[in-house]
Order: C-alpha cells, then sequence, then structure tokens
C-alpha cells in the first residue's frame, strides 16, 4: 500500500466524481492521531484517578471514600460517552466528517489541558471535584464523538476490498494511546521523587496533551470530505434528526452493533482497569505497580500487532467469520482465567496479558469497519457512534466494578465466567447479524 500526497484513495463513491480525494497519507494520519491523543487523554485520567485525584481533588481523612469518589468521576466519561455521540454524530451526519472530528478532538484536548491546570481541594474546597467532573465530562463527550468520525473517515475513504484494513487506523489509537500515558507516567515516576511527583509532575501528561491536540488539528484541517457523505449533500439526502431516524429505521442494526461490541469492552477493561488492580493488590498478585504495568505494556504491544492482522482478515475472509472465532477463543480464555492468572507466575502472568490484549486486537481491529457498515451513510456517523458508547456504558463502565466483587467474593474464576457471558452474549450477536464485507457505503 503506497503512503504519500499523491496517492489518492479512491471511496466507494462515483468514480467520475470531481469531489476532492483524500491521499492515503491524509487519511491514515488524521484516524489514527486522533484517536491516539483521544485516548491518550482518556488513559492519563485513569491512572491520575487511582495515583493522585484522591488525595488532591478530596478532602483528607477517609483514604476509601476519596478513592471511591475519584473512581466516581472517571465513571463520569462513559454517562458522557453515549451523550457525545449523539451530539456529534448529528452534526456528523448533517454539516459533515471534517467539521464535527475536529470539533471532537478540541472538545476532548481543551477538557484534559484544564484538568492539568485545575487546583486542589485545599485551594478551593468543593470546587475542585465538581470542576474536575465537569472536565471528565467534557473527555467523555469529545470521546463519544470522535471513534465514529475517525472510523468513517477512514473506512468512507478505503477501496472496497481493503475497508476493514483502513478502519484498523483509528482502532491502532487505542493501544497507542494506552502505551503512551502509561509510559509517561511510569517515566515520570521512576526520574522524580514522590512528593515532586504528587505536587506537580502529575500534570505534565496533561499539559503534554496541549502539543498533541495542535498537532491533530493541523492534519484534520487539511482534509477533504468523504466521498460518501460528499454524494449526500449533492443529493440533498441528509436525515433532518439522525438520532430519531436511526432509532425508528435501524433499530435492530444499533442493538446488535451494541451487543457486537459488548465482549471486546469486557475483555479490555478486565485486562487493563482490572488486571492492574488485581496484580498490585496484597489479596491479587502483589506485584509492585511499575513491575506490573511494564508487563501490561508488553501485552498492549500485541494489543497493537494483531490490530491490523485482523483487518486483514476480515477484508479476506469477512467480518463476521473472523469475529466469530475470536469471540469463541475470547470465552475459551475467559474460562481459563482463574487458573491462569492466578498461577503467581511471572511468565505465565505475562502470557496472560500477552494473549489476552491479543485476543482484544483481533476483536476491536474489524469494529473500524464493520459498525459503519452496519448503517446508511446519512445515519451513519450517529449509527455507528450510539452502538459503539452504548456498549461501553453497558460495558466498560461496570466491568472493573463488578470483576472486583466478583474476585473478592467469589474468586477469580468468577471475572473468567463474567467475561465468558460477555462473549456469549457477542457471539450470539454476530450469528443475528448478516456479513457486511460486501456491502456499499454509498447506501
Amino acid at each position: 500500500m503506497a503512503v504519500g500526497h499523491t496517492s489518492q484513495v479512491r471511496g466507494s463513491g462515483d468514480p467520475g466524481s470531481k469531489t476532492p480525494r483524500n491521499s492515503t497519507r491524509q487519511v491514515v494520519l488524521a484516524s489514527l492521531v486522533g484517536t491516539s491523543i483521544e485516548f491518550y487523554d482518556f488513559y492519563v485520567y485513569a491512572t491520575a484517578a487511582v495515583l493522585i485525584f484522591p488525595k488532591l481533588f478530596f478532602p483528607a481523612g477517609d483514604e476509601t471514600a476519596a478513592t471511591l469518589n475519584s473512581l466516581a468521576t472517571f465513571g463520569i466519561a462513559f454517562v458522557a460517552r453515549p451523550v457525545g455521540s449523539a451530539l456529534f454524530g448529528h452534526f456528523g451526519d448533517r454539516i459533515g466528517r471534517k467539521a464535527t472530528l475536529v470539533a471532537s478532538l478540541l472538545t476532548m484536548g481543551i477538557s484534559t489541558v484544564l484538568i492539568g491546570l485545575l487546583p486542589g481541594y485545599a485551594q478551593i474546597g468543593i470546587v475542585a471535584p465538581l470542576l474536575l467532573a465537569l472536565c471528565r465530562f467534557g473527555q467523555g463527550l469529545g470521546l463519544g464523538g470522535e471513534w465514529g468520525g475517525a472510523a468513517l473517515l477512514a473506512t468512507e475513504n478505503a477501496p472496497p476490498r481493503k475497508r476493514a484494513l483502513f478502519g484498523t487506523f483509528p482502532q491502532l489509537g487505542a493501544p497507542i494511546g494506552f502505551f503512551f500515558a502509561n509510559g509517561l507516567f511510569l517515566v515520570l515516576s521512576g526520574v522524580m521523587s514522590d512528593a515532586a511527583f504528587a505536587s506537580w509532575g502529575w500534570r505534565i501528561p496533561f499539559l503534554v496533551s496541549a502539543v498533541l491536540v495542535i498537532v491533530g488539528l493541523w492534519v484534520r484541517l487539511s482534509l477533504n470530505e468523504t466521498p460518501a457523505f460528499a454524494k449526500v449533500l449533492e443529493n440533498n439526502e441528509r436525515a433532518k434528526v439522525p438520532f430519531v431516524q436511526v432509532f425508528r429505521t435501524d433499530f435492530k442494526a444499533l442493538v446488535l452493533g451494541t451487543f457486537i461490541m459488548l465482549a471486546t469492552y469486557v475483555l479490555f477493561y478486565l485486562m487493563t482497569v482490572f488486571s492492574l488492580s488485581y496484580g498490585t493488590s496484597d489479596s491479587g498478585l502483589g506485584y509492585e505497580r511499575s513491575t506490573f504495568l511494564v508487563m501490561l505494556l508488553v501485552g498492549v504491544v500485541f494489543f497493537g500487532l494483531t490490530v491490523p492482522v485482523a483487518g486483514l482478515l476480515a477484508d479476506r475472509y469477512g467480518r463476521r467469520p473472523t469475529l466469530v472465532v475470536t469471540t469463541i477463543a475470547i470465552i475459551v480464555f475467559g474460562l481459563l482465567m482463574g487458573p491462569w492468572f492466578g498461577t503467581h507466575s511471572t511468565t505465565a502472568t505475562v502470557l496472560f496479558l500477552v494473549v489476552g490484549l491479543g485476543l482484544m486486537g483481533m476483536t476491536f481491529g474489524p469494529m473500524g469497519a464493520l459498525l459503519p457498515e452496519l448503517f446508511p451513510t446519512a445515519v451513519r456517523y450517529t449509527g455507528a457512534s450510539v452502538s459503539y458508547n452504548l456498549a461501553s456504558l453497558l460495558g466498560a463502565s461496570v466491568a472493573p466494578y463488578i470483576a472486583t466483587w466478583l474476585a473478592g467474593s467469589h474468586g477469580l474464576g468468577w471475572v473468567g465466567v463474567y467475561l465468558a457471558v460477555a462473549g456469549a452474549v457477542t457471539l450470539l450477536a454476530l450469528l443475528a447479524s448478516r456479513e457486511t464485507r460486501e456491502k456499499s457505503l454509498d447506501a
């Protein structure tokens, strides 16, 4: 696949159309850079919510209550994400993909930088956690609109036979963002004293986001509208209220898309948030946080490597067969979680993280093509975004809490059963769906 300014990506629109085309390099950079920044911002908050925010933004005294309050602000974003998908989806289907992608990136970036500038509870009292919650809502709002637009940018500019591969470009933002966010925290905590890191060092990852956002905006402002949406504009086929229309005419696709994504979200948050908590707790595996984080970053590398592999397989064999096989593997993996992850063996733990996050890449990769393919062009931004983010609300927002409760009350094996059940729900949704590889995105 040639990448350069002169390489023109032919979408699935009319070959004779005079609509300017985005080059392959523009598509790769705009979809990958934007989602990498968005996920970086999101994960920076997740790490700080555990390490820093309980002591900084909440009253001293009850450490457990402060931690729970901090994690509650983390969960606010999952409520905001479906709201963001409806809001940005509306403008993405009415105004266009390009302008909406710029707006979602600005929303996320400004919210993240503001967190890095907030005074703590000692300075402004109860206003501090309220401002933190507001900024966190902004992060979720931006991320809710980001993924759908990035996925459409990639797939609506892709050659028909490479749509799943192009759809993996925004998916790579998740492992890249996770790797750099947690890697930066790891480096800072290693080169700074605990006092300096707690006082001001934690702000650096949030403020660095400003530079990343400027780069992302520079890339996205140079884009042309996607061929599929340009055709909608040309034919005056825009939906008046996309959110209402997608529920009225494409409700089945919305439900199937949501449950097809369910196992993906449960798996990811078990492999990152829960595994980090269990792996570093005295009641779990008891690793030092920095040690386990390095092990986790090794697993994330395999997450990134398997994403494009899954895209290639989905283009060759179809989205449905690729995801059915992967989902069955996730169910088996879940049933093996108890004896595998609970061995207290470093080798077994690293292998567990590599396999689990490798499966995450295999299930996440094809979603960049499959979810947009479920919906017609006029409501595609809204439909793909809402299903993606409803799945996050049903899966990601509750997964760490359910897993922690199951592990403490019934043992680690039941956490695996929880993952297997989520996999079974996703498998049923896949079996109820149709193959979308041959579907035209002009429809």
